[in-house]
């Protein structure tokens, strides 16, 4: 259900129903239960979470931000989560490409009754467009981004584009 949601969303994208700006899409697809953090807030040295990427393994293998753990969306598991983040206190900074599917599994963690958890305000996408550094699978910095889609890829205008 979850990734045809995803996909009815990127039909009506290529259909030009797209936004204009991530804070247009943001409004159009979050519900703001959750609370942003921007990207240089999260760049902060003095922020300690624990930053969770909830894009699917693929893309997480691609790139991601330094120290996130996979978590994954189709297959996400709250007993996974509450195994490794014990304290239900402990900041929580979720993200995904944009900002759409990390706010879902923000919701799930926030009813499972972790308190602190936030979205990163347009995700990997806004983090790595604002300059912040990214990394593979080999914690090698990188400037290939997967962007879940061709039509999701008009969002990124730093990096290298990979969707396959």
């Amino acid at each position: 259900m979850k990734t045809r949601l995803l996909y009815i969303f990127i039909l009506y994208s290529t259909l030009g129903f797209s936004q204009d700006t991530i804070s247009e899409l943001l409004k159009k697809h979050n519900s703001k239960g959750i609370p942003y953090i921007s990207v240089e807030e999260l760049a902060m040295p003095k922020t300690d979470a624990i930053i969770l990427d909830s894009r699917e393994p693929q893309e997480y293998e691609v790139s991601h931000i330094k120290d996130a753990i996979s978590v994954g969306y189709d297959n996400f598991n709250i007993e996974t989560i509450e195994k490794h983040i014990p304290k239900r206190d402990q900041e929580i900074i979720v993200y995904c490409s944009l900002g759409i599917r990390s706010e879902v599994i923000a919701n799930k963690l926030k009813k499972a009754g972790y308190t602190k958890v936030k979205n990163l305000y347009g995700g990997i996408f806004e983090w790595k467009n604002k300059n912040f550094s990214i990394y593979n699978t080999q914690e090698k910095e990188t400037d290939s981004i997967h962007t879940f889609s061709k039509e999701w890829s008009k969002w990124l205008n730093n990096g290298i584009k990979i969707h396959e």
